[in-house]
This record gives C-alpha cells, sequence and structure tokens, in this order.
C-alpha cells in the first residue's frame, strides 16, 4: 500500500527548508539517508542563503535546483556555482567542509530559489574515501521529453540512462516535470524508490498526493504519476543500505566512535579552511 508522509519543516534564516527524510516510517531510502527540499524562496533585497562552513563525513552531498543560484566552496579549493538543472556532487569520505551562499550580485532581485539536496550514505568500504567535489552542468545530464513530462536523470541509472555522476552504489535520482494531464511510469527497477512532490497535485495510481509530501511506492511494483496540476517532483533511491547508520548533525558513519571522532576534528580545525570565509557553524552542544 503506498504510503504518504508530510515533511518536517525546518526555518534556517531566510529559507524555509522541509526534510522528507528521516521519518519514522522511511529512515532511509535506498542509500538517501537526508531529503531536504529548499524554498522556493523569494528574497529581500541583500538577503540570500548563507550557509557557514560545516563539516560533513561519511556521506555524498548532491545538490539539484529548479531556479536560482547558490554558491559552494570548500577546503578542497572549490569554487562554483551551481545553477537550475546543474549538479553538485560532493564526496565528504573522510572529511570535508564546505559553505553555501547566495552571490553578492544575486542579492539584489535575483530568481527565487527553489531545489533539493540530499544527502547519499557512503558503503561502508567507502566510508573513508577521499574527499572530492564534482560539478555536472545540466547539459551533460541525459534528459528527455514525452507527452508533457520531462525527465532529467541527476544520478545512477534510470529508464534506460545513466547519469555522468560518479556514485558509490546503485542509485536512483531523477527530476521529473510534468505538464497537467501528464503522466509518466516510476521506473520499478531498483529495490527501493520514494517520490517526493515539491509542487503541484498529483496522484500515484489514483491515489491524491498532495504538494509537499513524500511518497512510498509499494516495493517492486510498477505505478504511474498522474500530474492533476503541472508538478515538480523528484524521484530517488536504489540499493538498501549495507549497514545501519549513525547520524549526529552533519556526520554519517557505520561507526559511532568514528562520528565522536569527526566532532572533536571539527572543535580542533582539522577540516581544513576555506577561501574567503572567516567564520564557521560551531559544533553543537548537543
Amino acid at each position: 500500500m503506498t504510503t504518504i508522509i508530510p515533511p518536517r519543516e525546518h526555518d534556517i534564516g531566510s529559507l524555509v527548508v522541509r526534510r522528507a527524510v528521516p521519518t519514522i516510517q522511511a529512515r532511509s531510502v535506498g542509500p538517501f539517508v537526508f531529503v531536504d527540499h529548499m524554498g522556493p524562496a523569494v528574497f529581500e533585497p541583500g538577503v540570500g542563503v548563507d550557509v557557514r562552513p560545516h563539516p560533513h563525513i561519511g556521506l555524498a552531498t548532491v545538490t539539484f535546483l529548479w531556479s536560482g543560484t547558490i554558491r559552494h566552496r570548500d577546503t578542497l579549493g572549490s569554487l562554483q556555482d551551481i545553477n537550475p538543472g546543474d549538479v553538485n556532487w560532493m564526496t565528504a569520505g573522510r572529511g570535508i567542509a564546505h559553505s553555501e551562499r547566495t552571490p553578492a550580485e544575486l542579492r539584489e532581485g535575483g530568481p527565487p530559489l527553489h531545489g533539493m539536496q540530499t544527502w547519499v550514505a557512503l558503503p561502508k568500504p567507502h566510508e573513508e574515501t577521499a574527499p572530492a567535489f564534482h560539478h555536472h552542468a545540466a547539459s551533460t545530464l541525459p534528459h528527455f521529453e514525452r507527452k508533457g513530462a520531462t525527465l532529467r536523470i541527476i544520478a545512477g541509472t534510470a529508464y534506460g540512462e545513466a547519469s555522468p555522476v560518479d556514485v558509490f552504489s546503485d542509485t536512483l535520482n531523477v527530476a521529473i516535470d510534468l505538464a497537467a494531464d501528464a503522466e509518466i511510469a516510476i521506473d520499478p527497477s531498483h529495490r527501493e524508490r520514494a517520490l517526493y512532490i515539491l509542487e503541484g497535485d498529483a496522484q500515484l495510481d489514483g491515489a491524491d498526493i498532495p504538494a509537499r509530501h513524500l511518497v512510498l511506492p509499494d516495493r517492486g511494483s510498477p505505478a504511474v504519476l498522474r500530474a492533476k496540476t503541472p508538478v515538480k517532483a523528484m524521484l530517488f533511491g536504489g540499493e538498501p543500505l549495507d549497514a545501519p547508520r549513525h547520524l549526529w548533525w552533519n556526520f554519517v558513519s557505520s561507526s559511532k566512535e568514528r562520528i565522536e571522532q569527526a566532532k572533536q576534528d571539527w572543535l580542533e580545525g582539522r577540516f581544513g579552511t576555506i577561501a574567503d570565509e572567516t567564520e564557521s557553524i560551531p559544533l553543537p552542544e548537543r
């Protein structure tokens, strides 16, 4: 039976984030352990996203935008703007820190910010891999249109296409845009799947799905997503995790001890520095 789950809302300054995963019903979906819906946010002049430097271990962050721009900086020296349709894939591995901000030149009336940021837990053999950052422009991603449906393969494989993004396990990650009355079959070839409806009124196999909700289709069963109004959605999943994961703040690991070490490393400045950044997010007290 299809499960429909409302996300939890978090206000991070000028931006509302809706956390769809983890929940009680879905601690993870495939390798995805965090799924956040950002915006849509229209900023006052001079205001934007300002996520100060913060650390990660044991995961990869995946950022995809429908509108707006975010500037990424990290301890590897990366400096990259992500624009609509692009993918930023940052492998944290044994440790990386980064910041995410609205570019200064877009703080006087830029487009709304609207997108998804997800965390993919790395398989146990790769949890301590070297950190890396890769940007993939929209033009490099497989995409196709059919009868009012536009699909873009963000990462992994789907619908017979493969994204150029390097992944560490079987991964499903697709951006879906549907015109009113259009429909698309949901790829059933991955063991775990979920849909998040960012915008619009949708149906899955005839059941109404409100905007800003997570949907868990029956495992292994084909399903059809239909748009009652124009819809934006993200399809994600893949191979289940190879072991339980511990999540604390921005750290993901199969080992509680490794997370304790990451806490100490952040306190003592061992994650490195980021150019043009003079502040950082302190380690939470709990």
